[in-house]
Formats: C-alpha cells, structure tokens, sequence
C-alpha cells in the first residue's frame, strides 16, 4: 500500500454540513494557489508518497483542480483520489475531465437513504440527488468509488438501507464513520452525536449484508469492544501511512496523531485484550457520554 499524502486544496464549499470538522475555515483562509498545491505535490512525493487525495472542504469548486490532478499524475502519483461531497460529480463533462486528467479514485459522500435525511444535514436541497447521478455517472465509466458515510443521530437508523442502496449502484467500497465531535459537529452536538450502543445493531445489519454480497466495507472511529465478530471491518487496521497538509499545520503521521492526540482511553482499558491494537474513540465522545458505554474485551470471541 502507498504512502499516501491527504492535501487540503482550500476551504470553501457548496454544503454547510452539521457536523463538518472544517468548521468556519472558510472564512479564515483562502483559497491555495496552483503553485501553492504544486509545491506541496512536490514535496510529498519527496517523501515517499504515491497516493495523494486532494480534499479540503470541497475540492471540486477549486478552479484549478483539474490541473493539480494532471500535475500530480506527471510527477508520478501512482493513485490519485478526490474526496468530495459529491455534487459536482452529477456533471458529465466535468467528471470525463478529472478522468482525463488521471483521477484513478473517486471518494464521494452521502449521508442518509432518505434524500430528505442528506440534504437536511448538509442544508443544500437536491444535494442527495446530485451525489446519486454523480455515482451512476463515475459506475458507466468503470470508475473506483470509495463512499464515505458519516454516522449521526438524524441518519443512524437507515444505515443497512443505505448499504442496500449502494450494493444496488454495484459501489466498490463504502465506509461508516462515526461522526468526529470537533468544530460544526461540536456546535451541534446535542443534535448530532447519537451514543454508540445506539447505533451499533443497525451498523451490524449493514455490515452483514455488505459481507453477504461481497462489497467491501468499513467502519471508522467505531472500538473494538463495540466491534466483537466484526473486528475485520475496522478501518484503522488497514489505514496507510498518512500526511496530512492541513491549512495552518503538516502532520507527519495521521495514526501517530490519532494515538498520542486525536483519540482517547480509559484505565479500564488496560484490562481489554485488544488494548494494544485498539485506538479508543475520539476523545471528544467520553467527554460528552462518559465511558459507561466501554467494557473491555477480558475473552477472545
């Protein structure tokens, strides 16, 4: 797997999505420059990275991502993947272009079966409809599609629908996420953040019925006490190294962060036969619930 580098091109966006970790960057910086992003491209691949995922807030209102894309695939970026909200992928014309010019990847989101459960999370009417044309367009040109979903209280209960849906529109690979409680999602909390003993029979049900049609899935964010007889679903296992070129900081390593920073455990957790391999929730989640909701893993299953 390649050392892959994760590029935040700018921080506008067409959602203004309740739980977004980006929060108001968008008016805190500005847009990087071509030459901006060509550096930074450069100076990746310098260290070893082959794969690059241009994201940000939403890297497909860049104007000049097309030509970032080409650059990255000249200087040798073996994957080139664009993590988006998805809209803009619902243009034909535009998708052929990124195809063109080397996009080997394409990471759309979506976050509900009920259309009226995505748009509303993400407050942009028709958006749910623009990601599905988006799907069909990218599975008509034999495109990779890795969809990522994030789990939150409005949506938590259509998960093994959504899962259905996206076995139906034949998607390589879709992933879970429980929802990261920083920024928009820390702002609307109280409405967001659903617990995740609540969540998990519905995320069983999708992850089932994704095993049962082969289709690969993952959860993200999600314990491994919560995960017993599903621990080969747990994204963290099979994460590449990863940089992360973020609008004020570079993180060298995004494990060595969510270990040391990013995440949290308990003393409890000591006793869990997974401790060693099991990076605990974002911290903000035992902030918010406690950790009455965490037993350690004492036998293996």
């Amino acid at each position: 797997m390649y050392k892959r580098a994760d590029v935040k091109v700018w921080f506008a966006c067409n959602n203004l999505c309740d739980f977004c970790v980006q929060g108001d960057k968008r008016f805190r910086y500005k847009q990087r420059t071509l030459p901006e992003i060509t550096q930074i491209l450069d100076e990746e691949y310098k260290n070893g990275c082959l794969w690059v995922v241009f994201t940000g807030w939403e890297p497909t209102v860049h104007p000049n991502l097309i030509e970032a894309v080409r650059y990255a695939k000249n200087l040798g970026y073996l994957q080139i993947q664009i993590q988006s909200n998805g809209r803009n992928f619902a243009k034909e014309v535009y998708v052929d272009a990124l195809i063109e010019a080397g996009v080997t990847e394409f990471g759309p989101s979506i976050h509900g079966f009920h259309p009226s459960t995505h748009d509303s999370q993400v407050h942009a009417d028709g958006a749910w409809e623009e990601v599905i044309r988006g799907i069909v367009h990218l599975k008509k040109r034999w495109q990779m599609i890795v969809i990522n979903s994030v789990i939150t209280q409005s949506n938590y209960q259509e998960i093994p629908e959504l899962a259905a849906l996206l076995i139906r529109l034949w998607v390589q690979q879709f992933q879970f996420a429980f929802v990261h409680i920083l920024w928009s999602a820390e702002v609307n909390k109280e409405t967001v953040v659903p617990r995740k003993t609540d969540i998990m029979p519905y995320v069983y049900k999708a992850l089932d019925l994704a095993k049962k049609h082969w289709v690969l899935v993952f959860t993200e964010a999600i314990p491994y006490c919560f995960m017993q007889w599903y621990e080969w679903a747990i994204a963290e296992n099979m994460m590449p190294e990863t940089t992360v070129v973020d609008a004020e900081y570079r993180t060298e390593n995004y494990e060595d962060y969510r270990w040391s920073e990013g995440k949290a455990k308990h003393e409890k957790c000591i006793t869990c036969l997974k401790n060693s391999v099991c990076e605990g929730p974002w911290k903000e989640y035992p902030e918010l619930y406690s950790w009455d909701e965490f037993h350690p893993i004492t036998e293996e299953t």
